[in-house]
């Protein structure tokens, strides 16, 4: 990792992922067969690019119970502990409808709906991540989601990881497709013979993923635009060496185009930390995937002061941002821009990605300048509520005609002023 002054430093804000333009039209002839051949484009895509010819979509309940019998019953446990603490932590997200009344007996309010059904893209094939199950599906059941559809790419004898089925079924979820990349977006977005549209598409997922979540938006909602995983620890002198390079490591160990960045008021702590990283490096067992997002895009800041440095993070905008200094709380205030927050030694990074209860589906990308962590809104919409009495119509009806008409819109004006030649 290269250190930097941060007054010396590169360009440090990456930019939104918005893909090649051979990537974005392969993603839009995807959708375009899709819509088109249905079910036939889903076989074929699968054999195409995961290697599997499969028989059917859907997975069957021999399936989900025959993975019960390969997972370990103390990693279900520890699951379905994870799971509750995710269901708790979002049950305090939750929002009720709300009503007032005023003196002229007019009642304004707002109706809190759960959405008819969301698609939940959980990434597979050579991976499995049952932890992104929970993080997807969990909030949904709290927020009151009738429908919940998962779709994850298979594995090359065509199933699913034994681990995923069986976070979705303790997660609640009751139709699962063997199905992933952009044609899997696709069928979600527009229906097929064997899967039925839904109203919003949620998880992360490859370029792939992300570029045709961007294309079907506007058909359904989308929850983000997720990129690489990004991690910035903030810390100082008292923060130890070995602990902030493993946890650089934690995120630079998802992908190549991961980013792993330390802000430091300590040289000497940015030297050893360098080391660590090196000497760490060489025994992960994904080594080359983390070396190259190290090297690409790893950095260490160091600053002059605990204010410049909150203002690099605040830049950056991490997806997941540490902090390991003294005055944590203090900083904690100062923090405008991050995903997702860790405070103290303790708190490391995989705490919430596994376990605490938080949500791991976070924005990247400097988005969090602007956007929140997947939560319980994402999965229900308002609606207002005007209940407008005869007294307040009366009392404000040659208003609104006017103001209608200083718009152009007579057919405004007349809707109101019909009531009142009625009245009269």
């Amino acid at each position: 990792m290269k250190i930097y002054k941060s007054t010396e430093a590169p360009s440090i804000r990456r930019s939104v992922e918005i893909g090649t333009l051979e990537q974005r039209k392969a993603v839009l002839d995807i959708i375009e067969i899709v819509k088109t051949s249905g079910d036939d484009a889903l076989f074929a895509f699968t054999k195409k690019f995961d290697g599997v010819e499969l028989e059917k979509l859907k997975v069957t309940e021999t399936e989900i119970q025959a993975a019960y019998e390969e997972v370990d019953d103390e990693l279900i446990s520890i699951m379905r502990e994870a799971r509750e603490n995710i269901r708790v932590y979002h049950e305090k997200q939750l929002k009720n409808s709300w009503m007032m009344t005023q003196s002229n007996g007019t009642m304004l309010g707002q109706k809190v709906t759960p959405l008819d059904s969301v698609g939940v893209y959980v990434p597979g094939g050579t991976a499995a991540y049952p932890s992104s199950v929970f993080m997807t599906v969990v909030p949904a059941v709290v927020a009151g989601v009738e429908r919940i559809v998962m779709v994850s790419p298979p594995q090359k004898d065509g199933t699913l990881d034994p681990v995923v089925l069986v976070a979705a079924k303790e997660s609640g979820v009751k139709e699962i497709y063997k199905v992933g990349g952009a044609q899997a977006v696709a069928a979600l977005a527009y229906g097929t013979e064997s899967i039925p549209p839904v109203d919003k598409i949620v998880g992360p997922g490859n370029i792939y993923v992300a570029l045709a979540k961007r294309e079907v938006f506007g058909v359904v909602d989308i929850d983000m635009i997720a990129g690489p995983s990004e991690i910035v620890v903030l810390a100082d002198d008292t923060a130890k060496p070995h602990e902030v390079a493993a946890d650089l490591l934690s995120q630079a160990e998802h992908d190549p185009r991961s980013s792993s960045v330390l802000v430091t008021t300590s040289i000497q702590l940015a030297e050893a930390v360098q080391q660590e990283v090196e000497e760490q490096l060489k025994t992960l067992p994904r080594e080359e995937i983390a070396r190259e997002s190290i090297d690409e895009f790893g950095a260490i800041y160091v600053t002059e002061n605990l204010e410049e440095a909150i203002e690099v993070v605040n830049e950056l905008a991490p997806e997941h941002l540490e902090i390991m200094v003294k005055q944590a709380q203090e900083c904690l205030a100062k923090i405008k821009h991050a995903g997702a927050i860790f405070v103290g030694r303790y708190s490391s990074e995989p705490v919430g990605d596994y376990f605490a209860g938080t949500n791991h589906v976070l924005p990247t990308n400097g988005t969090a300048r602007f956007s929140s962590p997947l939560n319980i809104d994402d999965y229900q919409k308002k609606s207002s509520v005007v209940i407008y009495s005869e007294e307040a119509f009366k009392q404000n009806a040659n208003k609104i005609a006017t103001f209608a008409r200083s718009e152009g819109l007579e057919a405004h004006a007349r809707a109101i002023e019909s009531r009142l030649k009625e009245e009269q």
